[in-house]
Parts: structure tokens; sequence; C-alpha cells
């Protein structure tokens, strides 16, 4: 038997890194998934693996996320797990951050799993039932980034959290994963970043940089019912660098 078996759970961002390993171990698990992305063309792969459907998703929109919830609901017959994980990262040094780049960070890290939470746990609630995970990040609990990212990310922590208490009674269960730098195309095609990646490496205790299925392998056991007397939980997944 899987930790997911006949459960629908979202997987957003899940056409690509860290998403897409949620998804291939979800599926594996039992789990129907909808794969959630922007990324048209590799929402296309998505949907050619077993028990996966790919669905076009604009985060950032409270007009889509209304709609997807709504077509997810009526297709599948249930929303049993929401994962929100897309979003997007930068190197913008703060002295060149402007407001545009601000509001394009929150809306699309912040706004995004807020959205998410606000159309899906109504749906979890009639069932009386459903986990939602967020994916936060280290940043939002070290002094580690004076910038917009840590900002939005500092969101998710906060939004996690209030959720958890306002759908407790209804069943559904929120929690946030904060993992630390995770070696994904995101990540190592920074090249302005491979000597703080270096440097990163040496100061974290288990002497590497994460791996993707470190964390889907985490998401997997807040979504799955081996949690189900765990919300509102913070889960740090950073090779105890933010333990020092």
């Amino acid at each position: 038997m899987g930790k997911l078996d006949n459960k629908v759970a979202i997987i957003t961002g899940g056409a690509s890194g860290i998403g897409e390993y949620m998804v291939d171990l979800f599926s594996r698990e039992g789990a129907t998934v909808i794969a959630a992305d922007i990324n048209e063309e590799a929402l296309e792969a998505a949907s050619e693996k077993e028990n996966v459907h790919g669905m076009k998703l604009n985060v950032a929109s409270d007009e889509e996320w209304k709609a997807f919830a709504k077509n997810v609901k009526e297709r599948f017959g249930s929303i049993d797990v929401l994962v929100n994980n897309a979003g997007i990262s930068s190197e913008k040094p703060y002295t060149d951050i402007n407001v545009d780049d601000w509001q394009k960070m929150l809306t699309i890290n912040g706004f995004g799993p807020f959205a998410g939470m606000k159309h899906i746990a109504p749906y979890m609630a009639e069932q009386e039932k459903g986990s939602i995970v967020n994916i936060s990040s280290y940043t939002a609990q070290i002094g580690q980034g004076f910038n917009h990212y840590s900002a939005s990310k500092g969101a998710v922590r906060a939004i996690s959290k209030a959720a958890a208490t306002n759908f407790g009674n209804q069943g559904v269960r929120v929690n946030a994963l904060f993992p630390g730098i995770v070696e994904t195309p995101m990540t190592t095609t920074l090249s302005t970043s491979k000597g703080l990646l270096d440097q990163l490496v040496q100061a974290t205790p288990l002497q590497r940089l994460g791996q993707p299925e470190d964390i889907a392998k985490a998401a997997l056991f807040l979504a799955s019912d081996d949690a189900a007397f765990i919300t509102g939980a913070e889960l740090v997944i950073d090779g105890g660098f933010s333990a020092q």
C-alpha cells in the first residue's frame, strides 16, 4: 500500500525542480497528482506520467485559483492534499530592489500560497479532512538574506501558522517546510552564487547541499496520514545550517 492511496494531490510548480520530484514520489505512493504549473510545455511532459495530470495555473492570479480549484473538485471528486511549492528567486542585491521587484516576489511567493489555501481549504473542510504543505525557506527563520525573497518566505511562514489555527477545527492540517539550499536547476545555474554555494556547503554540518528528494520525502510525510496529529508545524530541512 502507498502512503497516499486514493488521495488527490495538487502540487504547484509541479513541472520542474523540487515540484517534479514531489509529483513523481506522490504518484508512486498511490495519489492521483495534479501538477499545476505555468509552463505549458513542461506540463505536457508531466501529463505523460502515470496518474499525473498537468494543469496550467498562474498562482499569482486569484481568479485562476478559483477556477482551478472548482475544476479539480468537479473533475476528480475530492482534494486531499495541496502542496504550495511554486515560487521564484532572485540574486538582486538589496540596493537594487525596487517596488516592482518587491511586488512581483511577494505576489508569486506570498499571495500564491495564500490564494491556494483560500480556494482549496474550503473544499477540504467539506470533506472534514485535508493536508496543506507550504514551502517556505530557512531564510524565513534566520538572518540570511536582506531581500524580497526572504520577505516573501517570511510571509509563507506567518500565513501557514494562521491557516493551521483557522482550519484546524474543520479537519484541515497546515504545515510548512523550510528548505535550505537545494541543488536544482534554479540554484546551480546562478553563476554569481557559486562561491556563496561553496561557502554554505562548508558551513553546513552535513557538508552537502540539499537534494530535491530530501524535500519531497518530508512533504510526503506531512501530506500523509502518518502526520495526522501534526498541524502548525515547521520542519527545517537544511542539513543543520540554521541550528548553529
